[in-house]
């Protein structure tokens, strides 16, 4: 498949790029970056000392143009307009990007009546394993436990709590019959008063390079059950964004999650 990563001289993007270099069945075809980037012109693989012949460009639809799917872990407004991009030429896309508003996800999955996405707030395999146990654990510890997700993510990350912990909260409501934009609670300070036992808390930590830590807290009497993730690297994420862009040779329209790559 001929891939297009967006973002590709970040991070993510350079994992990225490096993930599809390494992969027999993908093709790096085009790298994209924000216009005045300082990476525009280099090459895509300048950064492993190894020459691709794909130059980073802030020109979409040039870039898109003959592509089969591109991989965006960007910013929601970046990622929409790409999308877009997208639909108009006939190209997949795997979308890690965050933050998105309620707003923005219903664009999404209009977008995806007319052509095939995944879209997942992690894309770590183990990650999503992680959010199957956490609906099992609920629906089992539904009474007497009182449930918070905390969240660490380096300093750079923008928004919070992380995509990655909202999906945590939803998936947590959902076991339990409840509805996180009611439930959920991201703030706590002053005299808060005794903690309602119908709710999901949230903590979130900013600091260093941390990849991405993700924990569920059950805090029942007498005993706590904890369900973790840690990532030490973003490789699992990259693996992860080329299994969904491989499911997604086999898909014309829809929008998909990592459940759905995994047969989960």
């Amino acid at each position: 498949m001929k891939t297009v990563i967006a973002g590709s001289s970040g991070r993510m993007g350079r994992m990225l790029v490096e993930a599809v270099l390494a992969s027999p069945d993908l093709q790096l075809h085009g790298a994209l970056d924000v216009a005045g980037s300082p990476a525009l012109g280099q090459d895509a693989g300048a950064f492993l000392g190894r020459a691709t012949g794909v130059t980073i460009s802030a020109d979409l639809e040039a870039t898109l143009a003959g592509a089969d799917v591109l991989i965006d872990f960007t910013r929601p407004e970046g990622t929409l307009a790409h999308l877009t991009a997208c639909n108009r030429l006939g190209v997949k896309a795997v979308v890690g990007t965050t933050g998105f508003s309620d707003e923005q996800k219903a664009q999404i999955a209009e977008l995806a009546r007319t052509m095939a996405l995944v879209m997942a707030p992690n894309m770590s395999v183990g990650v999503n394993v992680v959010l199957k146990l956490l609906d099992v654990a609920a629906r089992a510890l539904n009474e007497g436990y009182d449930i918070e997700v905390i969240e660490a993510h380096h300093r750079h990350k923008v928004d919070a709590p992380s995509g990655t912990a909202l999906k945590m909260g939803e998936v947590l409501a959902q076991a339990l019959g409840r509805d996180l934009k009611t439930c959920g609670v991201f703030a706590r300070e002053g005299v808060t008063g005794e903690r309602d036992p119908s709710s999901i808390g949230f903590a979130t930590i900013r600091g260093g390079d941390i990849v991405g830590d993700h924990t569920v807290l059950f805090a029942g009497t007498g005993e706590r059950i904890e369900i973790s993730h840690r990532s030490s690297s973003r490789a699992g994420y990259a693996q992860g964004s080329l299994r969904a862009a491989r499911f997604l040779a086999g898909q014309r329209t829809g929008l998909f999650g990592m459940n759905d790559v995994l047969g989960m």
